[in-house]
């Protein structure tokens, strides 16, 4: 069992029943998976990770992680929405939004599969 897992095995369950994987968790993981780095260098690569992938999605570049999957920005243009309960009109703006496909890879570990079993 990787680190994350045993970690996020740990993890109090939601509401749904579904466990999360946190901020802290993950330093916790950097820092037990490189041994003699710091709880603070730990720390310092987990947010240089996070702002540098926030940068690249802001200036609307893929993010492709090898065996992972690739995040995206999308564009959506304005439109007209309305309100289920209400049935009135209102009007939805212009708006960017991220993407996420998974590898098959990350697909096949999630559903318990080798990638020969696809």
């Amino acid at each position: 069992m990787d680190d994350i897992s045993k970690i996020s095995d740990r993890d109090d369950q939601s509401q749904e029943g579904a466990r999360t994987l946190t901020r802290v968790q993950l330093r916790q993981a950097i820092y037990d998976g490189c041994i003699g780095l710091s709880r603070e260098d730990a720390e310092k690569i987990l947010e240089i990770f996070i702002d540098e992938l926030a940068s690249a999605l802001e200036r609307s570049e893929t993010v492709q992680l090898r065996a992972f999957g690739n995040f995206k920005v999308r564009e959506k243009r304005a439109r007209v929405g309305r309100n289920p309960k209400t049935m009135i009109e209102a009007p939805i703006r212009a708006r960017r939004v991220v993407t996420f496909k998974p590898s098959s890879s990350l697909t096949a570990q999630i559903n318990g599969l080798t990638q020969a079993d696809e």
